[in-house]
């Protein structure tokens, strides 16, 4: 199993219907962005693929740990990665902040 980390801002996605809550991701970029594309390249996701061009990945931020995947950003050419609700809770996160992740392939 690939391990990659990565250091990106929490950003919402601003949509007029959302709700108080909305979506929360990170964008994985750069060095990090081209491993996940690689990863892919090789087929070490195969089984794993979804729907978007996602793919399922074990994602670590702090001393949480989930299932979840990650989708391609055709504007930036990196790789978004949707952080639920429970997890920014459980890590003390705010929009905006800086965030360290891992990401197992």
């Amino acid at each position: 199993m690939e391990r990659i980390e990565a250091e990106a801002r929490l950003w919402r996605w601003q949509n007029m219907n959302d709700g108080p809550g909305g979506w929360y991701f990170l964008t994985i970029e750069g060095e990090a962005a081209d491993a996940i594309r690689l990863a892919a390249m090789t087929g070490q996701w195969l089984e794993g693929r979804r729907g978007f061009g996602s793919a399922r990945v074990t994602a670590t931020i702090g001393n949480t740990v989930w299932q979840t995947s990650v989708f391609p950003r055709k504007a930036s050419g990196g790789w978004l990665l949707p952080v639920r609700a429970g997890v920014r809770k459980a890590e003390a996160l705010e929009d905006g902040a800086m965030v360290r992740i891992m990401i197992a392939l």
